[in-house]
């Protein structure tokens, strides 16, 4: 753990203060912290500009003049834009200008923000050694801790509203280019602008107490990634040691005895070309017949 001294109101070191790492010495993280700062001023913004619209200007409502004959340019009412007293167009309207940020993010800008002013730190163990709250005193007080006057001096107070921190409130408020803010309104922008930030031991504690992060044991860890070498060379080492396979010799494939094909009786085709010389020997077969047919019909009558 990082460690600051601590000093009374006159400059002589008292002791020494422990610093909680997660929160004075966290990782920086740039984006939120621009972030935070970008929601910071959005949301200081009073978004109160107002104007009136045509409809919203006082008059208007009669027709200047009538439409023809009288040689000027047409006109539907006085309170038109392109007159003078007429209303504004696309004018500012109350907005809100506000921009959300979730508190975890939140926390973690405040953190790299704090990492990053650690060195402008002054602690004191308290400022009870204030009797009265005047801006004497407590200009003797910033001489005493080597603060030169026009320093940017921001003061982080437990508590501004009771006791010592009160009196500091009052103090310190008509001194230039000093601001007095509570613990609990720490921010980025503040804590970068400032050269110096002045505090107390209580506020410090509240401090650690209020941004100190403490990682979830549900969490998984993050394993590291082998690089591209190591990966080849367990490759190569559970190659030698997988053992090839046997290979297995092929079956003998069994020739399959040819069946014998039935002979196929192989009718003869009819000829389209041998139909009319059957016809022929047919009718001819048919003409003796009647010849003897005749030569036994004329026996007969002899």
């Amino acid at each position: 753990m990082t460690s600051t001294q601590v000093l009374d109101l006159k400059g002589k070191k008292v002791g020494e203060l422990q610093l909680e790492d997660s929160v004075f010495a966290a990782e920086l993280k740039v984006g939120p912290m621009h972030q935070a700062v970008i929601r910071q001023l959005a949301n200081a913004r009073a978004g109160s500009a107002n104007t009136k619209t045509r409809a919203e200007v006082r008059g208007g409502g009669r027709k200047p003049w009538r439409q023809k004959g009288t040689g000027r340019a047409r006109a539907g009412s006085i309170r038109s834009p392109l007159w003078h007293g007429g209303g504004v167009v696309f004018g500012p309207k109350p907005r809100d200008y506000s921009v959300s940020m979730p508190q975890k993010m939140r926390h973690v800008a405040v953190r790299s923000a704090l990492s990053v002013a650690k060195d402008k730190l002054v602690v004191v163990k308290d400022f009870d050694g204030l009797s009265a709250p005047k801006t004497k005193e407590f200009a003797q007080v910033l001489k005493a801790l080597n603060i030169e006057c026009g320093t940017k001096v921001l003061v982080v107070l437990a508590n501004p509203k009771e006791g010592a921190g009160a009196t500091v409130l009052r103090a310190a408020r008509n001194i230039e280019k000093l601001k007095v803010i509570a613990a609990s309104q720490v921010n980025v922008k503040d804590l970068l602008h400032f050269d110096v930030i002045l505090t107390s031991e209580d506020a410090i504690e509240l401090l650690n107490k209020t941004f100190k992060h403490e990682p979830s044991p549900n969490a998984p860890k993050k394993e590291k990634k082998e690089t591209s070498s190591k990966k080849k060379d367990a490759k190569k080492a559970v190659k030698k040691a997988v053992k090839p396979k046997e290979k297995k010799e092929p079956k003998a494939k069994v020739a399959k005895e040819a069946k014998p094909e039935k002979a196929k009786e192989e009718k003869p085709k009819a000829k389209k070309e041998d139909a009319p010389k059957k016809e022929k020997a047919e009718k001819e077969s048919k003409k003796p017949a009647a010849k003897d047919k005749d030569a036994k019909s004329k026996k007969k009558e002899d």
